[in-house]
């Protein structure tokens, strides 16, 4: 049983930071494709990022140059590191795990990962 539990979300200020985790059970995080997807109120899930098994990252373009993920292997953690918050970044964040090494094409879509964690609210106030 694959579980994904997310942690680090909260309440921050216009230009603050954040960093998210999303620790994993049931799976070796580096062994798969791993993303990051938020959703806002009544709005279809929104890629935000991508990391492969390689280690190689994709993110879209609207947090490209804020926003960074990595992987600690030695803690079978992902992370979400969030700068530069913008009152637009307010949302809920999951990350994701696909059982198929994802192309730059199909990671951007919700519909290639095969479980999800539970989410983690972002807040940021201007």
């Amino acid at each position: 049983q694959v579980q994904l539990v997310e942690s680090g979300g909260g309440l921050v200020q216009a230009g603050g930071s954040l960093r998210l985790s999303c620790t994993a059970s049931g799976r070796t995080l580096r062994d798969y494709a791993m993303g990051w997807f938020r959703q806002f109120p009544g709005k279809e899930r929104e890629f935000v990022a991508h990391i492969r098994r390689s280690g190689q990252t994709w993110y879209a373009n609207s947090v490209k140059g804020r926003f960074t993920t990595s992987r600690d292997n030695g803690k079978n953690t992902l992370y979400l590191q969030m700068n530069s918050l913008k009152e637009e970044d307010t949302a809920v964040y999951y990350c994701a795990t696909s059982n198929r090494g994802l192309i730059y094409s199909t990671a951007a879509n919700a519909n290639e990962y095969d479980y999800w964690g539970q989410g983690a609210q972002v807040t940021v106030s201007s």
